[in-house]
């Protein structure tokens, strides 16, 4: 089975050529890192997590391309796991999607080796693509992993439907376990704060984040719950920094911090997104 895109045409362009220029419109963007991935990869492979935003292309792609940018930079990893968090409702509380995905690029494979031993290992995740059939935050992401390494780099897809710390830190650590077999890279799908005065969220995120530089995936989660803060995947970052810190990761590091009334050009209601490596 393929899973086919479901927000091709709306979150971004649906035809290749379109989506092409896209992506690179988003490198080249003032708020974008101002430059294009071009020559060979590199080959550091000190990565270990990255956070990316998952919005339309004309708000948060500019935010996105700082991440992948220093992906390719870094250099390509064997596996890539991509936490997204589950804004339908829909499917299990930590869902694996064991099918290929298409998008406008063309496909990207399931890592069946890696996803199965995922299922295996975490006694919360299971398989279940009803959790990816209308999300969007995961799907978001592939594009711009097919521009930077083409489609050679299997994937597994992880809905995060329960956030609760227990929940991140079982995959988390699940992976992190696993990346002794496999070089393993993830990628946690979130915005931030949504439909607040961009002084407001920009007050409330950088709160929140000072737990993401101190490496405290608790008590950031802790945190946002806490203080009701819109991080829609608070959950992701989180196991996405238990993984990383379990894989030796000493620190967070804010790449690119905007929000999308730099496009609409009102500070009134929006919605913020957040570029950053955990190394």
């Amino acid at each position: 089975m393929v899973r086919m895109p479901v927000v091709a045409g709306s979150f971004y362009e649906g035809k290749r050529d379109l989506l092409l220029k896209r992506i690179e419109e988003c490198f080249l963007d003032p708020q974008g890192p101002g430059r294009l991935p071009s020559g060979e990869a590199g080959t550091s492979r000190s990565i270990k997590a990255l956070v990316s935003p998952h919005a339309g292309y004309v708000y948060s792609g500019a935010a996105a391309a700082h991440s992948y940018l220093r992906l390719f930079e870094d250099g390509q990893p064997e596996h890539i796991v991509i936490l997204g968090p589950n804004h339908t409702g829909l499917g299990a509380r930590l869902a694996v999607c064991n099918e290929d995905w298409e998008t406008p690029l063309g496909t990207v494979m399931f890592d069946r080796a890696l996803g199965a031993q995922i299922v295996n290992a975490d006694p919360i995740a299971t398989y279940d693509c009803l959790a990816h059939a209308r999300e969007h935050s995961i799907e978001v992401q592939l594009p711009f992993l097919q521009y930077i390494f083409g489609d050679g780099v299997p994937f597994v897809p992880i809905c995060v439907s329960d956030q609760r710390y227990e929940v991140c830190e079982s995959i988390g650590k699940t992976l992190a376990r696993l990346a002794e077999e496999f070089d393993i890279l993830v990628i946690a799908s979130s915005d931030f704060t949504h439909f607040e005065h961009a002084d407001a969220a920009r007050r409330k995120d950088y709160q929140a984040m000072e737990y993401l530089e101190m490496m405290d995936p608790r008590g950031f989660l802790q945190f946002v719950r806490n203080h009701n803060i819109s991080i829609c995947g608070a959950g992701p970052i989180a196991a996405a920094m238990v993984f990383a810190k379990e894989r030796g990761a000493t620190s967070f590091n804010l790449l690119k911090y905007t929000n999308s009334g730099v496009v609409t050009g009102s500070p009134e209601s929006v919605v913020a997104y957040v570029a950053a490596e955990m190394v």
